[in-house]
């Protein structure tokens, strides 16, 4: 494990101002060590020798060495100050790089690997950067500033004693070395721990509706309390080792002490040495290996705060797929062709969708068809160029011109013309005309065209139930509404916008059918107005309004060398 990874400049800021303060503290605590050291040594000297002192020199001294311990303060509540500052900034600033990384990367990358890597990630995982940055990244800045300082010094007061010093010193960075190989593999174990049951605990919370209904809430229980052990033992691991570093470190340090002490105070007798530069010397070792003791002591407490950067950072430095840049073409005009499209996830044994053809026309009203799990989500997601497929292309046929390959096409261009109304839309804090409009820092003003795009939906009928109509809020810590009325809503943003392309992802799903027949009789006037309607349908009224239906397999995957 790394005590400190480069990439932490690279991707947040605030480390870079506060190593720059850290490294001037040090050099500053250096001065007032030396001084101290210096003060102390021809007060005590004078007064075991002859206890003369010249006028004031007496005072002058002990006003010395209380500026100095007055600076030493100041120095540390600054680093304590600015330490808990940094960290707050930088853990906030990872984490939302984390974030847009994972929404770069694209939904596959999300469904695959990075939905329990990110929330881990930026839940409780870089939590743990605050001791990092509050205690162990301090001392290694010290060390790396103070300690050489003070060892130069050292060596014009006494060469013998600091020599002593540079021999014993590279021993606190070996035995950290050992022992911290062995603490990254507990932290790295309490990682993965961490992301195992955050998993967990996610596909646990989005099925539980379904655990419930079958009466099957209580058994996943004993699997979390399972896991929950595993991440106790885990940390007690890491704490034991903890002990065992901060032990072994502050035995060593002693000794080194020690020698240098002993040695002093041998020629001290043999009348080898000078009062003076003894008792210097004796109180600047301390203080040479003083980081290097805190460094060891504190490691512990950031072994997971760097476990979990490095992950963070690994996941930073992940290629993003480039997007393209030739303008979209006018989808009033143009056909989409799927050309034998396939894809298949890296958890899966099969391709869904499997060799996907069809041709979708300028002003179609068609239908994707299929089983559960043949592929059809993940058919729009490509034609939304948010997933590449792994086999075939998807083409945009303009009325005249080439075929252009829908990955070189810009996709906010492509996203201006499309509406899409998912199967389980998004709702963020706001009113429900917020949420519609997508406006969310004011308060919009309710026109006709929201309220006609409302009863094309079928959600006027929604907004006249809720207490407080279009002012209600909705979202987290308002009003909730059924996964029907979230469609309905998804449905009126469709009608809204003035898109020529119109996707949605089961429309009917969760409804009755009295507002199932309000909102086929929405899709037909979409339909009318010269809108191309792509519909992802299970149910028989919507097959039957299709004018076109697209069947949608899944296949068994064969790994084959290409």
């Amino acid at each position: 494990m790394k005590p400190f990874d480069p990439r932490l400049i690279k991707y947040a800021r605030p480390a870079r101002l506060y190593i720059i303060l850290t490294a001037i503290l040090g050099v500053i605590i250096s001065v007032a060590v030396v001084f101290q050291a210096i003060i102390v040594a021809r007060l005590v000297g004078t007064l075991a020798s002859d206890g003369s002192f010249g006028p004031g020199a007496f005072r002058a001294g002990l006003i010395g060495i209380a500026v100095i311990v007055l600076v030493r303060i100041g120095t540390a509540w600054a680093q304590e100050r600015y330490a808990h500052r940094a960290a707050t900034d930088t853990i906030a600033q990872l984490r939302g790089q984390v974030v847009k990384q994972v929404a770069a990367l694209g939904p596959r990358f999300a469904a695959d690997e990075g939905r329990s890597t990110a929330a881990q990630l930026v839940t409780r995982g870089l939590d743990a950067l605050d001791p990092y940055f509050s205690r162990y990244l301090p001392q290694l800045l010290m060390v790396a500033t103070i300690t050489p300082i003070l060892l130069v010094v050292a060596f014009f007061v006494d060469w013998v004693s600091a020599l002593i010093m540079t021999f014993t010193i590279p021993l606190i960075p070996v035995f950290m070395v050992l022992i911290g190989r062995l603490t990254e593999a507990y932290s790295a174990r309490r990682l993965r721990t961490m992301t195992r049951l955050g998993t967990q605990l996610m596909d646990l919370i989005t099925g539980l509706p379904t655990l419930k209904a079958l009466g099957r809430e209580v058994g996943p229980a004993a699997r979390v309390r399972k896991l929950s052990e595993s991440h106790k033992q885990a940390t007690f691991g890491t704490v034991r080792i903890a002990f065992l570093n901060g032990a072994a470190l502050e035995l060593i340090a002693t000794l080194s002490v020690a020698l240098v002490a002993v040695a002093v105070g041998l020629r001290l007798q043999a009348g080898r040495m000078d009062l003076v530069d003894g008792l210097a010397i004796i109180m600047i070792a301390p203080e040479v290996f003083l980081p290097l003791r805190g460094m060891g002591t504190h490691f512990h407490a950031s072994a997971n705060g760097v476990a979990a950067s490095q992950k963070a950072f690994d996941l930073l430095e992940l290629p993003v797929p480039v997007a393209g840049t030739i303008p979209a073409p006018d989808l009033a005009h143009a056909t989409i062709r799927f050309d034998g499209v396939s894809v298949r996830a890296a958890d899966r044994a099969y391709e869904a969708p499997a060799n996907l053809s069809f041709d979708l026309p300028p002003g179609a009203l068609a239908a994707l068809t299929g089983p559960n799990g043949a592929g059809k989500s993940t058919a729009v997601a490509v034609l939304l160029g948010l997933i590449e497929p792994d086999a075939g292309q998807v083409w945009i046929i303009p009325k005249q011109g080439e075929p252009v390959d829908l990955r070189q096409i810009d996709p906010a261009g492509l996203w201006r013309q499309i509406a899409w109304a998912p199967q389980r839309p998004v709702l963020l804090p706001g009113t429900v005309l917020q949420n519609l409009l997508g406006v969310y820092e004011t308060e919009p003003a309710l026109t006709p065209g929201v309220e006609a795009a409302a009863r094309a939906a079928a959600f006027d009928s929604v907004v006249e139930e809720l207490p407080e109509g279009w002012a209600t809020r909705i979202g987290q810590g308002g009003v909730g509404l059924s996964v029907g009325q979230r469609q309905r809503l998804a449905l009126a943003r469709a009608f809204l916008e003035d898109a020529q392309l119109v996707i949605l992802d089961e429309p009917t799903a969760h409804l009755d059918a009295a507002t199932e027949a309000a909102v086929l009789a929405s899709i037909n006037e979409l339909h009318r107005r010269g809108k191309t309607v792509l519909m992802v349908a299970h149910r028989p009224s919507l097959l039957t309004g299709a004018h076109q239906t697209i069947a949608v397999q899944s296949s068994a995957f064969e790994e084959v060398a290409r």
